[in-house]
């Protein structure tokens, strides 16, 4: 029995942008078409949405989708075939991927870099924006503290003023005691003494 030897192939499939909006339905049409030929999918990512150069069925924009599979030589051309009589596969570019090591298959595809420096702009703008939020509600919360220890300060004032009013209402004390006044004796007790003797 002979041995079937599955190399590593790349297939840049291009599909319609209008119809990759619906982008579960264009990698379910890519993988009917891989499972049909019994391929063995490693990877299957989007990796970019272009202008083309020229309409090809109409269309002039195109979804490419990148997929890595191992299969041995003569399914290439089935894979082709399906391709051409796929209403939603526009064209399809297979090629041999031995030389690839696993950390070039890995690598970052432009759409997903595209992707994850609109998700880490999003992520810094919720965080400028929590960040503003915060300083405002500081700003807001100084302010009432600082409204409060005013109205504190206005009604300490007031009862100052109340308490130097309530005092300058009292009688003025000289600085004497009743048991310090001295009462002279009447003028006229004296002058009745000498006139006896």
């Amino acid at each position: 029995m002979e041995t079937i030897v599955k190399k590593l192939y790349e297939a840049m499939f291009l599909v319609d942008s209008t119809k990759a909006v619906e982008f579960e339905a264009t990698i379910k049409a890519i993988k009917d078409i891989l499972e049909k030929a019994k391929v063995e999918i490693v990877s299957i990512k989007k990796w970019d949405e272009r202008k083309l150069a020229y309409k090809v069925k109409g269309a002039a924009r195109g979804t490419y989708i990148l997929v890595y599979f191992k299969a041995d030589g003569s399914t290439i051309t089935q894979i082709e075939r399906d391709v051409q009589l796929s209403e939603n596969i526009l064209r399809v570019l297979i090629l041999t991927a031995e030389h690839m090591t696993p950390e070039d298959l890995e690598k970052e595809t432009p759409s997903a870099a595209v992707e994850r420096q609109q998700q880490q702009a999003a992520k810094a703008a919720e965080e400028k924006a929590a960040l503003r939020a915060e300083k405002a509600e500081q700003a807001e919360k100084a302010a009432k503290e600082a409204q409060a220890e005013k109205e504190n300060n206005e009604s300490d004032e007031s009862d100052s003023d109340n308490k130097e009013e309530a005092k300058s209402d009292e009688p003025k004390d000289s600085g004497q005691k009743d048991s310090d006044v001295v009462e002279e004796p009447p003028v006229e007790e004296e002058n009745k003494e000498e006139e006896k003797e």
